[in-house]
């Protein structure tokens, strides 16, 4: 065999030896390449509806009583009326404060007969006087006595004013216009001062009344829109605004009392009944992804980002608002069209390469 034929033969098994050997470092990349699932997450559907229960109660409430005590001796109203302004509700027995009228009237009568006396005689002794007739000593006396019969005469004018208003006070009357939603007396009974008789929903105004958790009020927007329904006919409707939370939370349930103004309710809409709320939560910029793909680096939450140009992954810190058991709402960190990890997370390091198993938009 010539030297070219060994030339030849030489050339060709050096081609197959570097073909084998770019065979298997394409192999060996391939086998170095992590295989991961991944997600290209996507905005959270944080704008949420959420469904509460509550009942309808009056936005003002008030207590009506009596300002002193006695016996009922007729009540003229019951749960559920309407009333007006001044309306009379209940009477009491005002056989005492009619004798203490009487008793009274008669001090006034008589404080005012010993002031015409007393002027009768300063007006003698002063004529007297200027006559020489009389001495000053008995001047001044008359004069005393007519100073003495005016302050009788203004302090049975100011006891006769107190008897009077007792006497008012024995007639229960209701000072705005509303409905009765509750009474705790009945004709017959023995009250004192202060004592509850009714409680008296104001005309003007009805609030839908919830128990919300902290989640809600955090993602709810200032001023929410609430539309209500009444949960046993859900064609009657209406619309509420939140007007009022209370800053403390229930300490046995651990939700806090939510009052939304019920915007022109509908005659059905009754104080007492129960009524659905279906409030709409703030679409804020924040992630869903899976729990599966929460991780931790120094001690802080973080996620495994892909690369897909380079198919390489890096740690992100992310910052979580809440998360369940299969789900975390991510807040910072993350965006839109970001591809992570969600499967095989513990396996990987910063700058490893990955195989995608699974992606889903």
């Amino acid at each position: 065999m010539t030297s070219f034929h060994w030339r030849f033969l030489w050339c060709v098994s050096a081609l197959a030896l570097m073909l084998a050997a770019c065979g298997r470092d394409a192999q060996d990349e391939a086998q170095a390449a992590r295989p991961v699932r991944a997600i290209v997450i996507e905005k959270s559907k944080l704008g949420e509806t959420i469904e509460l229960t509550g009942v309808i109660q009056p936005e003002n409430e008030v207590a009506l009583s009596f300002r002193i005590g006695g016996r009922i001796v007729e009540r003229l109203v019951g749960t559920g009326d309407a009333v007006k302004a001044g309306q009379l509700l209940a009477r009491l027995d005002s056989q005492n404060e009619m004798n203490a009228l009487r008793s009274a009237q008669a001090r006034l009568a008589a404080a005012q007969g010993r002031s015409r006396e007393a002027r009768n005689i300063f007006a003698r002794e002063q004529s007297l006087l200027a006559r020489r007739y009389t001495t000053k000593t008995k001047f001044d006396q008359a004069l005393t006595a007519v100073e003495t019969a005016k302050s009788d005469i203004e302090d049975a004018t100011a006891q006769l004013k107190i008897v009077q208003d007792n006497v008012s006070y024995t007639e229960l009357k209701s000072d705005v216009p509303g409905t009765i939603v509750a009474r705790a007396a009945e004709a017959g009974e023995v009250v004192q001062p202060g004592q509850m008789i009714f409680r008296l929903a104001r005309t003007g105004g009805w609030d839908a009344v919830f128990d919300a958790p902290a989640r809600i009020l955090r993602d709810a927007t200032r001023d929410a829109r609430v539309d209500l329904a009444l949960t046993d006919d859900r064609s009657v409707t209406a619309v509420g605004r939140v007007r009022q939370v209370d800053p403390q939370a229930d300490p046995a349930t651990r939700t806090f009392r939510v009052r939304v103004t019920i915007l022109s309710p509908p005659p059905a809409m009754r104080l007492g009944a129960t009524v659905s709320g279906r409030i709409r939560l703030d679409p804020k910029a924040a992630i869903a992804i899976p729990a599966s793909a929460l991780t931790e680096t120094d001690g802080q939450p973080s996620v495994w980002v892909v690369d897909r140009a380079a198919m390489t992954v890096s740690l992100r810190r992310i910052k979580v608002s809440r998360f369940s058991s299969d789900v975390v709402i991510v807040t910072e960190g993350l965006k839109a069209e970001d591809t992570i990890v969600t499967a095989g997370v513990q396996a990987l390091h910063p700058g490893q390469k990955v195989r995608l198993l699974e992606a889903r938009e």
